[in-house]
């Protein structure tokens, strides 16, 4: 089973693109709804959040992590595979290999949460393959807790888009990398806002290549995953709303059940 994270539901872009990559594999998700956002969380909490939902995974049968969050992504990478003794994904490298492959003159722009963005890991990795490129970054805290009250198509959310985007705008990138898992529900809004001669990046489909590639590669892990198209969606907080708005991520119908971490 491939177990998933996320500090709330917009990691379910991720479980989305590994159906669409590699479909029939079992999937569990779980998504900390009850603390998210964790873009505004110390890295120590952060830390602790995301040994806690990956314990939870493991106890439920993961044989893999994804940690479909960029935020703990940025902070809790190195803890989390220091920990424990299985395969480990992250969003950050893929996303940052596709867009320096997609980019055309190496103006690569970034949003993310105010701790991913921080931690300046984007430009960190970005410029460790490419020592030339130029990388502009900038945090957009509102979008997480927008997507998570499926805000998605309001005129307000259009506004503040408008808004984040504009400092890049100004730089003239030709790419932009997603650095959040809620982001692509976001993806038309932020296309049509940012321009389309604009490289839209989405870390979701980027980790979901990879993880196919790493188990083409890898046998022994691919054969003990189990295939039987089943998917099981835990949440620690649950409302109406994210129902909806989970369901919008999914494009179809599921059921969240409700755990306490």
């Amino acid at each position: 089973m491939i177990g998933i994270f996320d500090s709330g539901i917009g990691g379910l872009t991720t479980v989305r693109a590994i159906i669409e990559t590699m479909p029939g594999y079992d999937l569990i998700y779980f998504g900390d709804t009850a603390r998210t956002p964790y873009g505004t969380k110390s890295r120590k909490t952060v830390i602790r959040y995301a040994i806690e939902n990956t314990e939870f995974l493991i106890k439920k049968g993961a044989k893999i992590i994804v940690m479909a969050c960029n935020t703990a992504s940025s902070v809790a990478t190195e803890a989390i595979k220091e920990r424990y003794d299985l395969p480990i994904f992250e969003v950050i490298s893929p996303a940052v290999d596709l867009a320096i492959a997609s980019s055309r003159g190496m103006q690569i722009g970034v949003i993310g949460t105010r701790a991913t963005i921080k931690s300046g890991i984007y430009e960190k990795k970005i410029l460790e393959k490419n020592g030339a490129a130029k990388v502009f970054s900038t945090p957009c805290p509102l979008l997480v807790p927008l997507v998570e009250e499926g805000w998605v198509t309001k005129p307000e959310t259009a506004m503040i888009v408008k808004k984040y985007l504009h400092p890049l705008k100004t730089r003239q990138i030709d790419t932009l990398i997603l650095g959040c898992t809620h982001y692509p529900i976001l993806k038309a809004v932020i296309q049509r806002k940012i321009g389309r001669q604009v490289t839209i990046i989405d870390s979701s489909v980027a980790v979901s290549k990879t993880i196919k590639t790493y188990l083409g590669e890898h046998p022994e892990i691919e054969a003990v995953l189990s295939k039987n198209s089943r998917m099981d969606f835990f949440v620690s907080d649950i409302t109406t709303q994210f129902e909806k708005t989970a369901e919008s991520a999914l494009k179809r119908k599921i059921a969240l059940s409700h755990v306490e971490i």
